[in-house]
């Protein structure tokens, strides 16, 4: 935004340096006389000041229509004596009919909508008629030149500031899309910190359960269940540090390998369909997160004995399925959604796929999930 400041100072700037280069031409070029110059010079210095100053605090959101009354027809007043004097002399007139014609600009631009108009045109011909008034022979040039100066400069001041305001919207909307990045990288981190944490978390008492059953009837077995019990903790540990991290990049055959393990370590027969090394590498996350919340759901809600994962790749659209048996007869199918599966909708969501759940026969029920790159 400093940079923007800056640029609206030297944008307002330039043009009262143009304008004194050129009076200050004039007044050297024309022997006015000791008092008219420097009253000239004074009335110069004034206009441009209030038109920068006023321009600056429109631009940079001061507020428009500040400043009284009285200090706007003051100003107007000093900028129609300098044009009054000169118009009828020779000169530079363009030079001249310019400080009434920044006065004029300014103070339409500054103005309220409902306002402005109605104040520029009063302006605007009061500018004409003085120069019409004090310009002698050169009365007619003098009031096209009045006019159009005033026509020129209110719309290039409006011009600026309505490309000012198209260069702080578009500040804002880049600033708006920040956050909006950030806020979507922190749902992302949530969603693989829960399905890392409740997949591992739910292999982990499972397997500890089964360890404790089986302690002091095959210590052996309850040995190896304590072993993949702690094996499993240091994967959940690593894992969770590398999502930290920002570098999980799981693949589905990777995620479904773990499913595959731990379904049939709870003694449920696991079977898969498809290839997964088929799925677009952009989508492998996408499906390894289905993949793993459909495991922990299948462990969590159900009584399976089979398990089916299918993988259907067709023209770069894919298609997971994960269909379980041993559903108790009372279970609401997606009444009964979790924080996992409104997760996993929102981000197939953003790449304009979706997730669909519900029974797929009696007592089965079926977990799909459908994207495709570029859909």
């Amino acid at each position: 935004m400093s940079r923007l400041r800056r640029y609206t100072w030297w944008t307002v700037v330039a043009g009262g340096v143009v304008v004194g280069v050129g009076t200050a031409a004039d007044l050297f070029a024309h022997d006015r006389g000791v008092p008219t110059s420097v009253l000239l010079a004074v009335a110069v210095a004034v206009v441009i000041t209030q038109h920068a100053r006023y321009m600056r605090q429109a631009m940079i959101g001061m507020g428009r229509g500040d400043g009284p009354l009285w200090e706007h027809l003051a100003t107007f007043a000093v900028a129609l004596v300098a044009w009054a004097v000169t118009s009828g002399g020779d000169g530079f007139m363009p030079a001249w009919a310019m400080l009434p014609a920044l006065v004029v600009a300014h103070v339409g631009a500054v103005l309220p909508a409902r306002s402005r108009w109605p104040v520029v045109t009063v302006m605007a011909v009061l500018s004409v008629g003085v120069g019409g008034l004090f310009g002698g022979d050169d009365a007619g040039p003098a009031m096209l030149m009045a006019g159009a100066m005033i026509v020129a400069l209110v719309f290039a001041d409006l011009a600026q500031l309505w490309i000012w305001d198209l260069a702080l919207k578009q500040e804002e909307s880049r600033r708006t899309a920040e956050a909006l990045a950030v806020a979507e990288e922190r749902l992302r981190f949530a969603a693989d910190l829960h399905d890392i944490q409740g997949h591992h978390l739910q292999a982990i008492a499972l397997k500890g359960e089964l360890a404790q059953r089986l302690i002091g009837r095959d210590d052996e077995l309850a040995r190896k269940h304590a072993g993949e019990v702690a094996e499993l903790a240091r994967t959940a540990l690593r894992e969770t540090r590398e999502v930290v991290q920002g570098y999980r990049r799981a693949s589905l055959g990777t995620e479904i390998t773990n499913a595959v393990g731990v379904l049939r370590a709870a003694g449920i027969e696991t079977t898969v369909e498809g290839d997964a090394a088929g799925v677009p590498p952009p989508l492998q996350p996408l499906f390894g997160a289905l993949v793993r919340e459909g495991t922990t759901n299948v462990l969590r809600h159900s009584r399976a004995r089979h398990c089916a994962v299918l993988i259907d790749v067709l023209d770069g659209q894919v298609c997971v399925r994960l269909r379980n048996d041993g559903v108790p007869a009372d279970f609401a199918g997606a009444d009964e959604e979790g924080a996992g599966l409104a997760g996993l909708r929102e981000r197939f969501a953003t790449v304009g796929g979706r997730v669909e759940v519900g029974p797929a026969g009696p007592e089965e029920f079926e977990l799909v999930g459908k994207a495709g790159v570029g859909r």
